[in-house]
């Protein structure tokens, strides 16, 4: 009995002692993590720098539908690092969001191309992505050599999947970059471009302006913008309407760059309600970052130059290193800065 008992502490003194010397080794290994961070739209960092200017990837520009409430939540704006909102017929307004160096797994829904949209597709040299086109868009990407992939063309259909869940068949189509690249490798087209991306910020630094906390956009009748300052992220979160601009997992799309061009829209002409955008020429509006506003003016002297934007006493814009939304609309809709 005493043997049994002798025995017996010996295996758990032994066991303690293995148990002890197996958790100090855990202890002194390091953790490593090879993952390179995600950039997401809140992200203001020189991280969000070095991801978006270094490098020669050519950019992908993705149609995004924002017809209603049908369209949303959208999925992928937060891994965008510039959105142009502009007005389309009907009185709402669509998105083309420009992606470089992420691997964004879900973006749409994918919606058609409209003709003054391929202005900031030639200015950014990017790939362009749409499901379906009007009449003078089809003309257009012909004519102007764009490389695109277009969901209703035979093979270029492949890279989309249906989520159908919507009231119209037209609002759920989507795509991820992988599937992009795919396409555009099959296609022959560039992958890389000779056009750097400037005039960004390597940290965020604060402009001298005019309160910009609260900013509401009218379109149209039927639809308004608004954005509201949040401090603990040095960016505006976004509302549509009366419904906070959330993707499908809740996280706010937010504007850590504010770009408010004043371009007019009129009516095609093509017996449709399809609207014509003055993007070339030279107009105002307002550079928004950091909670404050300046005026500023904007000039585009063809579709393919890129537009320049400047303060009132000539200089450049700097944007701050984070998501800028280009919110293109009619001088007569005139924005309210508060």
């Amino acid at each position: 009995m005493k043997k049994f008992a002798k025995n017996a502490l010996l295996i758990f003194c032994c066991t303690v002692l293995l148990l002890t010397g197996c958790s100090k080794k855990a202890e002194e290994k390091p953790e490593t993590n090879d993952n390179v961070p995600e950039i997401t739209e809140t992200d203001n960092t020189s991280e969000f720098y070095k991801t978006i200017t270094e490098g020669n990837e050519r950019p992908i520009a993705v149609m995004i539908d924002n017809d209603n409430s049908s369209a949303w939540p959208q999925s992928g704006l937060d891994k965008a690092y510039k959105v142009y909102e502009i007005i389309v017929e009907g009185g709402a307004t669509r998105f083309m969001a420009l992606f470089k160096n992420t691997d964004c797994e879900k973006i749409g829904p994918v919606r058609s191309s409209r003709h003054y949209f391929l202005d900031y597709v030639l200015e950014n040299d990017a790939i362009y992505v749409h499901y379906g086109w009007s009449p003078k868009a089809a003309n257009d990407i012909s004519a102007l050599g764009i490389n695109k992939i277009n969901g209703v063309l035979g093979g270029d259909g492949n890279i989309f999947w249906r989520e159908r869940k919507y009231s119209g068949d037209w609002h759920s189509a989507y795509t991820n970059i992988e599937k992009i690249k795919d396409m555009a490798n099959n296609k022959n087209y560039r992958n890389t471009t000779d056009k750097k991306i400037t005039g960004i910020n390597k940290e965020f630094e604060e402009i001298s302006g005019s309160d910009a906390k609260n900013i509401t956009l009218p379109y149209s009748g039927m639809y308004k913008v608004y954005y509201t300052y949040d401090a603990s992220i040095k960016a505006f979160k976004r509302t549509m309407n009366s419904t906070e601009h959330k993707s499908a997992d809740g996280t706010y799309y937010t504007a850590t760059n504010i770009i408010i061009q004043y371009a007019n829209n009129f009516p095609l002409g093509d017996g449709s309600p399809r609207q014509d955008v003055t993007t070339v020429g030279s107009g105002e509006g307002y550079f928004i970052t950091g909670g404050k506003c300046i005026p500023i003016t904007w000039q585009k002297s063809s579709r393919s130059s890129e537009t320049v934007y400047k303060t009132q006493d000539g200089k450049d814009i700097e944007l701050n290193p984070g998501t800028t939304w280009i919110n293109i609309i009619s001088p007569a809709t005139k924005a309210v800065i508060e």
